[in-house]
Parts: structure tokens; C-alpha cells; sequence
């Protein structure tokens, strides 16, 4: 058991290592942005990215997923070529849809002079779209370099092209300048349009051997397994990104403050990376690492492992983020810093999302997954209730706590009905254990640094001895001796 949850692990870094530098790397463009960028400007970069979040979803359609479950039991090369096919003609379709109606939809989202935002969004999300299947093809061919390779490629491409543009060319290019209409944040849309079509480049060959003839028994059941998902996807974006989009509309204040509230609450939302980007390594090797071990007759108590070790993970994270929330703050302007409030609150939804997308596995390896898009879709609802409701009163900190309300909910719905159709000895008591120490953990650390103006040096020793004790803990605890499994303990 010890050795299949380290072989996760060990997936995890292979994959996780390119998309957790590259994502740092990128968000390493946080800083440049948020202190060239007014408030509303980055309200407009962070609106934006919340739309293409649904467009991915959309354009997707849960295809990648589909071809990891399918690919686990058919004939690889005709599910990889089913997948690519039936993405390409989508993807054709949508962007076409997309450029014609540029100018109508650039209005109604009150950007009537920038109809090319979304014709450069079209180029985007198809670019990236028919990159889905290469890239998760060289996941499931265990083809890291490769993997990485394009992916670093894709960052370095996009940083590289915010510095030139918003260091170089604002103010002394009039090329790049017309092509933007004179508006910086364009400069941000413009490097990821470059980026991302050069990475579509490399898989560009791979497109040339799809053949139009797929089984279409194949097909359509690749079909009704992925379109529930985009249902739990589309409710997964309500969950994620909505509420950048009701802030601008449901604030009671002038539109450009509306979008400089989106902003900081977008930019400390940022703060969350470390977070964020070990749940995201975690998936790339997760989704198809369970797939793989779905036939071992322990596969019930590998996963809830892996539960274990992802829970004590997570609030191992959450723990040094906090405590050292003073430090890294400084990541973002000081314009942003009076929404920091929040920063503690979105770590805890974000754990949980995390604690929900390994929960799901049951109604991916069952085929149910209708029942996971009614659960996607209550806590959807939700996300959408509460913030209707909250963000009038309580601005962005009501948006928040509707994002932690809407995690909970759909973990608690997901773990029930996953013990139900799958059930899975998951070690509850350990977890909770796990969530209160932190809890507990940063509250002492607030009490303790607020009795007096302790010196910064004091305050470091501090926290790397917490942090240093509770990795010690967790590995010992986890990774080198794990106790006998048990799901009470």
C-alpha cells in the first residue's frame, strides 16, 4: 500500500513539477500586473479570465475525461482519435460562432469598442482546446519531458511577452499600441493569444493523422459519458470564478469601482497559489493514476490513503500561507492589501474543493456521472443564492464565504453518495484531527504575534520551526511509518 500511494506521489512530481513551476513562473506576473495595473484594470484581466473559464468548460466538454475512462478499456488509438476528431469540429464551430457574434456579445458585457477581446479569446480557447487530448495522451503514454517540455515553453512564451509589452512597448510602441486600442490590459491577452497558439503548434502533426472515420458506437458512448460533465463543469466554474463576474454587477457602487473591488478581490485570491497549484499537480496525476489502479482489489483503500496524505498536505500548506501572510502579502500592490481578510476563508474552500475532487472519483470509475453533475449543480446554486444575497451587504468578503459555503456542501453531499455507490474506508477521525490542529495551529499563531511588536527575526524562527515540526510530523505520520489502516482513525 505504502508503495502505490508513494508511486502517486511520485506521479504527482513528475507532473505536478512542470505545472507548479510553470504556474509559479506565471504567477510570478501577478506582481507586474498588480503594480502597473490600477485596481479596474485588473478588475478587467481577472473578469475576462473568469468568462474564458467558462468557455473552456464549454469547449471541452469533459472530452478529456472521457478519453482517460475510455482509454483504460477500448482501444487506445481509436479513443485518442475519436476524441481529437469530435473536439476539432466542435472547436471550429464554437470560434466561428464566436468571431461573428464579437461585436453584439462585446457590448453586452459592456466593452463595446474591444469586439477583438473576443475574437482573441476565440483563437484562445480553440488553441488550447485541441491541445487537451496531445497533452493528456502524453500523460497516459507516461511521457513527462515531453509534457513538460511544451508546458514550460507555453509559460516562458507568455512571460516573456508581458514583460516586453508592459515594460518595453507601453508608451514607446505605436505598433503594439494600435493593435491593443491603447489599452495596457490588452498587453495580458495579446501574450496569452501568442502563447498559446505556438504551443498548438507542437501538436499541430498530431492533427494531420486523425482520421474522419471514428466507431461510432465508440463515439456516442464517449458522448453519454462526458456530457453530464459538462454540467459538473459548468457548475464547477459558477463555483470558481462567478462570483468575479457578480461583483461588477451586483456592487452598489459606480462601474469602475465595482470592477477595482473585482480586482482586489481577484489579486487576493492570487495569494492562495501555493494552495492552488498542489491541488492542480495533485489532479494531473490523480484522475489518471485512479483510473489505473480502479481493477486492484485494494483500490478502495489506496484512494482513501491518498486522502489521508492529501488532507495532511493541504493543511500543512494552509498553515504556512497564514503564518506567513505578512510576508506574502508583499506579493501583490499594497492597493490590493485591504482585501486580504479573505485570503484565510478562500484557503479553506480551496482545501475543500481539493477534499471534493478526490471524492469524486466514485462517480467517475461508476459511470454515474449524472449524479455528480446534481451535485456540481447544487452547489452551484448556491454559489449563485449566496452571492445574489451577500455581495450587496458584504461586497467581496460575501463572495468568500459563499465559495466556502458551496465546498462543504458539495463535500459533505459528495461523500455520502459516494459511500453509497462506492464506498470508501476514508479516515474521517484523522481528518477532522487534521483540520482542527490547523485551526487551532493559526489561531495561536495570531494570539502569539499580537501580544507585542515582536522583532521579524523572532517572528521567522517561529515560523519555520511550525513548519519545519509539522512536515517532520506529517511524514513520520504519512509517508514513512503510516499506521495500520484504519477508517476510524
Amino acid at each position: 500500500m505504502s508503495s502505490v500511494i508513494k508511486r502517486l506521489a511520485g506521479q504527482t512530481a513528475v507532473y505536478g513539477l512542470s505545472n507548479i513551476l510553470g504556474r509559479l513562473l506565471n504567477y510570478l506576473l501577478v506582481p507586474l500586473h498588480t503594480y502597473m495595473f490600477s485596481q479596474a484594470q485588473y478588475g478587467t484581466v481577472t473578469e475576462f479570465y473568469a468568462y474564458s473559464s467558462f468557455l473552456f468548460v464549454l469547449y471541452t466538454y469533459g472530452m478529456e475525461t472521457a478519453f482517460f475512462r475510455f482509454s483504460n478499456t477500448d482501444n487506445k488509438d481509436e479513443v485518442r482519435n475519436a476524441s481529437m476528431l469530435s473536439l476539432l469540429i466542435s472547436t471550429c464551430i464554437l470560434s466561428l460562432i464566436l468571431f461573428v457574434a464579437s461585436s453584439p456579445i462585446a457590448s453586452a458585457l459592456g466593452y463595446e469598442n474591444k469586439a477583438y477581446y473576443i475574437k482573441w479569446f476565440a483563437l484562445i480557447m480553440a488553441a488550447d482546446t485541441l491541445c487537451v487530448i496531445p497533452f493528456a495522451n502524453l500523460r497516459l503514454k507516461n511521457k513527462p519531458l515531453r509534457y513538460a517540455v511544451i508546458r514550460l515553453l507555453n509559460i516562458g512564451i507568455t512571460i516573456t511577452l508581458n514583460l516586453y509589452f508592459l515594460t518595453y512597448s507601453v508608451g514607446s510602441s505605436q505598433v503594439f499600441g494600435e493593435v491593443v486600442n491603447n489599452s495596457i490590459e490588452g498587453y495580458v491577452f495579446l501574450a496569452n493569444l501568442v502563447a498559446s497558439i505556438i504551443t498548438f503548434l507542437f501538436f499541430l502533426p498530431d492533427y494531420f493523422n486523425v482520421s474522419f472515420t471514428v466507431n461510432r458506437t465508440l463515439i456516442k458512448s464517449m458522448w453519454r459519458y462526458s456530457w453530464p460533465l459538462i454540467f459538473i463543469g459548468m457548475a464547477g466554474m459558477i463555483n470558481e470564478t462567478l462570483d468575479r463576474i457578480l461583483l461588477k454587477n451586483l456592487l452598489p457602487f459606480s462601474d469602475e469601482e465595482n470592477l477595482a473591488q473585482t480586482g482586489i478581490y481577484g489579486a487576493c485570491y492570487k495569494l492562495s497559489i501555493l494552495m492552488t497549484l498542489f491541488i492542480q499537480a495533485y489532479r494531473m496525476a490523480a484522475e489518471p493514476f485512479f483510473f489505473n489502479e480502479s481493477k486492484n482489489k485494494d483500490a478502495p483503500e489506496i484512494y482513501a490513503r491518498s486522502m489521508s496524505v492529501f488532507i495532511a498536505i493541504c493543511a500543512f500548506i494552509y498553515i504556512g500561507i497564514i503564518i506567513n501572510l505578512d510576508f506574502i502579502k508583499h506579493f501583490i500592490d499594497d492597493k490590493f492589501h485591504e482585501g486580504l481578510v479573505i485570503v484565510p476563508v478562500l484557503l479553506a474552500a480551496n482545501m475543500c474543493l481539493g477534499i471534493y475532487y478526490n471524492l469524486s472519483v466514485w462517480y467517475k470509475l461508476t459511470n454515474k456521472t449524472l449524479v455528480g453533475a446534481w451535485i456540481a449543480l447544487f452547489g452551484a446554486l448556491i454559489t449563485l443564492a449566496l452571492n445574489i444575497w451577500w455581495i450587496p451587504a458584504f461586497g467581496y468578503i460575501g463572495s468568500a464565504w459563499a465559495t466556502l459555503v458551496c465546498y462543504v456542501s458539495m463535500m459533505i453531499c459528495s461523500f455520502w453518495a459516494g459511500q453509497y455507490f462506492f464506498p470508501v474506508p476514508y479516515r474521517i477521525g484523522r481528518a477532522i484531527a487534521y483540520v482542527i490542529g490547523m485551526l487551532v495551529i493559526c489561531y495561536a499563531h495570531q494570539k502569539i504575534m499580537s501580544l507585542a511588536s515582536l522583532p521579524m527575526l523572532f517572528s521567522v524562527i517561529v515560523n519555520v520551526l511550525i513548519i519545519g515540526g509539522l512536515g517532520y510530523i506529517i511524514y513520520q505520520l504519512e509517508i514513512k511509518k503510516p499506521l495500520a489502516f484504519n477508517a476510524n482513525k
